[in-house]
């Protein structure tokens, strides 16, 4: 059966074509990448935990291969909070509010986490079973510093990253690309998709 559409679960259209970028429009002869905006339920857990649970039930409700991401900012100096809450601390606080949570903090480190969920969909066999679920993971270390950059994507403004000397937000879309954490995720993401047949 030739698989037609790997549904890409967003209504963020920043992250889709950042999505669309790295895999492309078809990342596999198998699939064409499309989104879809499903209203997931918000479950509490590591980044991990989180995305595979997000990933179960997207891929409950399209009954085909999902794809779902989850993203966390953990701080050193608070044992890796926000973390996968970091949408909640953003839209409360904004870019400089989470600059200052870690005023009287020497350490200003902070790791970008990017966690990619698919899932070819529930079982045939018995679809009232759980979907499988694969993880792609990428990791970005950083720094946390006061906003430098267009605020147009989140938190981007107020990380830079290691040994660049740039936050997100300054950077242009190709030099992101080569070291962000959602990059590493789909470089690992990209290399299964890769590994399987065209046809099943």
């Amino acid at each position: 059966m030739l698989v037609r559409y790997l549904v890409f679960v967003t209504g963020n259209a920043m992250k889709l074509k950042e999505v669309k970028a790295f895999l492309g429009e078809e990342p596999n002869p198998r699939f064409t990448l499309v989104n879809q905006s499903l209203d997931l339920p918000e479950v509490q857990g590591t980044t991990q935990e989180v995305a595979i649970e997000k990933c179960k039930r997207a891929a409950q409700l399209v009954n085909g291969p999902v794809l779902v991401e989850d993203t966390a900012l953990c701080f050193d100096a608070m044992n890796g909070l926000p973390g996968p809450y970091i949408k909640w601390f953003l839209k409360e606080l904004g870019p400089e509010g989470l600059h200052t949570m870690l005023n009287g903090f020497s350490n200003k480190g902070a790791v970008a986490l990017c966690t990619f969920a698919y899932s070819p969909g529930p079982p045939k066999d018995d679809p009232t079973k759980d979907p499988e679920v694969l993880l792609f993971e990428g990791r970005t270390q950083g720094t946390v510093v006061p906003p430098r950059g267009p605020p147009v994507f989140g938190w981007n403004p107020i990380f830079e990253v290691n040994g660049e000397g740039k936050t997100y937000a300054e950077m242009s879309t190709e030099e992101k690309n080569k070291i962000s954490h959602r990059s590493r995720a789909l470089a690992s993401l990209r290399t299964y998709l890769d590994s399987l047949p065209s046809s099943s």
